[in-house]
């Protein structure tokens, strides 16, 4: 017989293998690509943004913490202060900034809207307060502080930029409702004149910086309202025009306008604080010198401890301490902007819009400051700065941020599946008792899961 009797086609084995193609490797068994994928699933689960906002706003928080501990030390002793002074008063701001996103993270929407108002009148009463002789009290210049007695004060400007959010997006979502925003009378009226009647009071006081972060959250509202490309560019121009003239106005901001990029102290050390910034920077390397074992913070780096406390950070913490800081914000931001364009609730699309735009761009105006990007402008890293004015509102608005998240369609269902492991009621008949019918339902559909999954 032809071939080996072992053979069907008379041809042996390993001649019939040659002629067959390599089996394809199967796409999922690239480790590359089955990362991703996991990465991808995981990232567009329903609780995504909730787990963003809630954890990277909290590891700011402690963080920030840590470096105000570390960066005021210096301060607090040349004030012949104890050295935790600072990090004592920043913590407490902490714990009531914390109570304060909880109880925003509570409050239902109807709740939210409802305090719009209040909010308003009473940050524009504080800010009328403030320009009242003997009850206003100047700080670096700038008269946009309330004295509360002993070392407390407070800013009433930092929560104008909630009152802003909170009254614009109720504003807007009530036009919208009533379909008046195709009109841009409505659109801007009275939205543009309520902001910058808010801007005319904090400029009062000549803090440049919290008038642009104002401005900004005004240009996001109107980005998410869908105003039409020619009324933004009239109002950014007339706005820009506005910054030109108060920026020309002074020597002050016009040396802060000159010293961007600037490598030198130049005359009279008017750049200082700015290259001593560059310079805590530079001489962190990859992983920085150390924490608490920065050198610039010793009386070289003016505010080291507020505005500039990223640069303190670069210094210890080095490379690797920065891209964490700019990596927890961009999953903030990420967040925020995924709140706010999955939800189908107009005024939770504006105010989560809103408190994005005014936690990333004052990030931005710090950060860049500090980088040498753009002129100082006296403004906090959110969260992470020194100041209770500023951490108390910011806390609040992350508190609605969780609030917004947690009430998307896809968040609320998966938080009703959540049942607790511990605890649960038992059957009436005690532990020999028969299974309720609800729960022999739910193990009857667990089971029949894990069979069509193929697990055995």
């Amino acid at each position: 017989m032809p071939g080996s009797p072992g053979s069907r086609t008379g041809r042996p084995p390993a001649q019939r293998a040659v002629g067959r193609p390599a089996a394809a490797k199967p796409p999922h068994d690239n480790p590359v690509l089955r990362l991703y994928l996991r990465l991808r699933r995981a990232w567009d689960r329903p609780l995504t943004a909730y787990y963003l906002i809630f954890g990277g706003s909290l590891l700011i928080t402690v963080l920030g913490l840590v470096m105000v501990y570390s960066a005021s030390q210096i301060t607090a002793l040349q004030l012949s202060l104890p050295g935790s002074y600072f990090f004592r008063k920043q913590a407490m701001a902490a714990l009531l900034g914390g109570g304060l996103l909880v109880a925003a993270m509570k409050m239902p929407v109807k709740l939210h809207r409802a305090l719009a108002y209040p909010i308003l009148a009473g940050a524009v009463f504080l800010m009328i307060l403030v320009q009242v002789p003997g009850i206003g009290v100047a700080v670096n210049g700038n008269q946009n502080w309330i004295a509360l007695g002993g070392s407390f004060q407070i800013q009433p400007s930092e929560f104008g930029k909630l009152a802003l959010v909170l009254w614009g997006a109720d504003l807007l979502a009530r036009k919208q409702d009533k379909k008046l925003l195709a009109q841009w009378k409505h659109m801007l009226v009275p939205l543009v004149p309520v902001a910058f009647m808010l801007l005319g009071l904090i400029m009062l006081g000549g803090d440049m910086g919290t008038a642009i972060i104002l401005t900004a959250i005004l240009f996001g509202l109107l980005w998410l309202a869908g105003a039409p490309t020619r009324l933004f560019a009239g109002v950014l121009s007339i706005a820009a025009l506005l910054g030109f003239v108060l920026i020309k106005s002074s020597s002050n901001r016009m040396a802060r306008l000159n010293c961007i990029g600037a490598t030198d102290p130049g005359p009279g050390d008017s750049c200082w604080q700015a290259v001593h910034g560059i310079y805590a920077l530079a001489s962190g390397g990859l992983f920085g010198s150390g924490l608490g074992a920065g050198v610039e913070k010793w009386g070289q780096l003016p505010e080291a401890h507020t505005d500039f406390i990223f640069a303190v950070t670069g210094e210890e913490l080095g490379l690797a301490g920065t891209l964490s800081v700019l990596a927890l914000f961009a999953a903030l931001g990420y967040a925020g902007i995924r709140v706010a364009g999955r939800t189908e609730d107009p005024f939770v699309r504006y105010a989560a819009g809103g408190v994005t735009t005014w936690i990333m761009a004052q990030a931005v105006i710090n950060i860049g400051a500090v980088l040498g990007l753009l002129p100082i402008a006296g403004v906090p890293l959110p969260l992470f700065s020194y100041g209770g004015s500023a951490l108390l509102p910011t806390m609040f608005a992350i508190g609605l941020l969780i609030a917004f998240a947690r009430d998307e369609p896809g968040a609320r269902a998966a938080l009703a599946l959540r049942q607790p492991r511990f605890g649960r009621k038992r059957g009436t008949g005690g532990t020999g008792s028969k299974r309720s019918p609800r729960s022999w339902n739910t193990m009857r559909r667990r089971a029949s899961a894990a069979r069509s999954s193929g697990e055995r």
